[in-house]
């Protein structure tokens, strides 16, 4: 339990941090990754769709089911995309399907973790059960220090639950403790990730973030004072880009712009692909048969489910 303890304080503090040598750049900026390092060219064939969406061994295990057991696994994944159950699939429910099934390994860690936070199983994560768990070893042994402030990260903590729990009971159902862990991937909580990011950077409180703070977050000079060429890059970047209004120094909306940068949407992109391909009677939304049809298409897609759901019927 402490070594789980240890993990989840480090990465709710730090989020997804990439920690690096003193002369190697880090990154605090979320980007949406790309689908497939492929070319997404269809006359050609559907490598693309089936890297980005099923990953190269799922793929081939794809590749062992005959037409006609795809495509009756495929229907029954079209159910579970048709959300609102009117017998169609919107470019939206398409959409919103493939960013799940993208973010699904974050679904599935939390649900590795939920136990060990649901100490009562009653199906919610109090906030007390997530303080109990989390910090309350070292808050009672008033020795512990392993180079935390460990009350300062707990009201860091309770601030970001709050935000996540959505209607203030201070109880956490999944979808809410997903987005307390994982507070990047949800609109509501990207206000929190920049609040945090800029409370680590500004070390001297005037709640913004100058060049010095910038560099000194990304880079720790060595003996000589030589800078590596990015350094001098990251510079540049920050006086003509991160620092828009030209004050020196970048305030809440510029860093939000830097961290969480309004980034070409793959998943849209795909689902207006899939919709375009697939919808012979051009009324801009999708019949199962219109899908069906066009099997060879989507079984490579995210919108199976990594594959998965057609292998073992296991549907989201």
């Amino acid at each position: 339990m402490m070594g789980l303890t240890k993990l989840v304080l480090y990465l709710t503090v730090c989020g997804v941090y990439a920690l690096s040598k003193p002369t190697e750049k880090k990154d605090r900026a979320f980007h949406e990754k790309e689908l497939s390092d492929k070319v997404h060219d269809d006359s050609e064939n559907f490598e693309y769709d089936h890297d980005a969406f099923l990953g190269a061994e799922e793929a081939k295990t794809f590749d062992q089911l005959t037409p006609e057991e795809s495509k009756d696994r495929l229907g029954m994944i079209v159910d579970k995309i048709d959300e609102d159950k009117d017998g169609f699939v919107t470019e939206a429910e398409l959409k919103a399907w493939i960013k799940r099934a993208q973010k699904r390994y974050i679904f599935e860690n939390v649900g590795r973790q939920w136990p060990d936070f649901d100490s009562n199983q009653d199906g919610l994560v109090s906030w007390e059960e997530y303080r109990n768990v989390t910090y309350g070893y070292y808050l009672d042994d008033v020795d512990a220090d392993d180079g935390y402030n460990y009350k300062q990260m707990m009201a860091r903590d309770q601030r970001r639950f709050k935000r996540a729990d959505q209607n203030s009971d201070m109880f956490a159902t999944k979808e809410e403790f997903t987005a307390f862990l994982h507070p990047e991937e949800y609109d509501h909580m990207k206000d929190i990730v920049v609040l945090e990011t800029m409370e680590d950077i500004d070390k001297n409180g005037d709640g913004f973030i100058d060049l010095e703070e910038y560099i000194g977050d990304m880079y720790t000079a060595d003996s000589d004072g030589h800078e590596p060429e990015w350094v001098k890059t990251e510079r540049e970047q920050f006086t003509e880009f991160r620092d828009r209004n030209k004050d020196g120094k970048m305030d809440a909306d510029e860093t939000k712009d830097w961290i969480l940068p309004a980034d070409y949407d793959h998943a849209e992109a795909e689902s207006r692909h899939l919709v375009y391909e697939s919808d012979e009677n051009k009324d801009g939304k999708l019949s199962k048969e219109e899908i069906v049809k066009k099997y060879d298409l989507f079984v490579g897609s995210q919108a199976t489910d990594f594959g998965e759901a057609l292998v073992r019927h296991d549907e989201f």
